[in-house]
């Protein structure tokens, strides 16, 4: 009788063990710039498609965006934000990775070298997520709403697109060319009709906005979430493992 209650007590605590493992939740941790992050309410209609991405996470999930506005992989780095998030990072979680807008400014704070120092900074995300027991995706950047006086979609962001992609295929990271998906989707819509993604607004149309907005590198709340889920179903269409946790 003694060794049947010691087996019940024993299979009954291993249930409650893995039921608590499958009640927890993974993390999915963001980190970029403006056009990932979230903003103050006076910067409204302006918003990051990482902040949409709640929108998209299942209930097993849970998303933490840190991108930060003005930020690029260097003073992200230097101003350790990086290594705020990499303490908290668990096996297990994911973290979404996606910078170069800011890279590419001249500004020392800033400034990277696409194929040096970008490619170094992506590298210490992706090797101190793994050390953790986490698992990185590298994103190229949302394209800028740049048209020439032709209707076509410019290039303004040099070497870093493909410095992101080359480092994700040295590293054996999993890479979502954010770039071609939204230059696809800003281009179909045409030089007119894009504005509807952007932070495009009337002088008085927002309160915090009275001078009025145009603004073709930034999202609005549509635009965030139509690119939110354009990473969502590049992810399910690549079949990465983030995808069960995705709708």
């Amino acid at each position: 009788m003694r060794i049947f209650k010691t087996l019940l007590f024993l299979f009954l605590s291993v249930i409650t063990i893995l039921s608590f493992k499958t009640a927890e939740k993974v993390n999915i941790w963001m980190i970029g710039d403006s056009t990932m992050a979230s903003k103050k309410p006076e910067r409204a209609p302006e918003s990051g498609w990482g902040v949409a991405m709640s929108d998209f996470a299942k209930a097993n999930a849970v998303i933490h965006n840190h991108a930060a506005s003005g930020r690029s992989t260097k003073s992200f780095i230097d101003e350790k934000r990086w290594e705020a998030i990499c303490d908290s990072i668990k096996p297990g979680d994911y973290v979404i990775i996606q910078f170069g807008h800011n890279d590419e400014k001249p500004d020392s704070t800033l400034h990277t070298d696409p194929y040096t120092t970008y490619q170094q900074n992506l590298k210490k995300f992706v090797e101190e997520t793994r050390i953790k027991g986490g698992i990185p995706i590298i994103c190229s950047s949302i394209v800028r709403r740049h048209f020439d006086g032709k209707g076509n979609l410019l290039n303004s962001h040099g070497e870093y697109i493909n410095a992101a992609r080359l480092i994700a295929e040295q590293t054996h990271t999993s890479y979502v060319d954010m770039e071609t998906q939204t230059r696809q989707l800003v281009s179909q819509l045409g030089p007119e009709k894009s504005k509807s993604l952007y932070t495009f607004c009337k002088p008085g149309e927002y309160k915090g906005r009275m001078k009025g907005v145009q603004d073709s590198t930034h999202l609005n709340n549509d635009g965030a979430r139509q690119v939110a889920g354009l990473f969502v179903s590049e992810v399910k269409q690549l079949k990465l493992s983030l995808a069960k946790y995705l709708k």
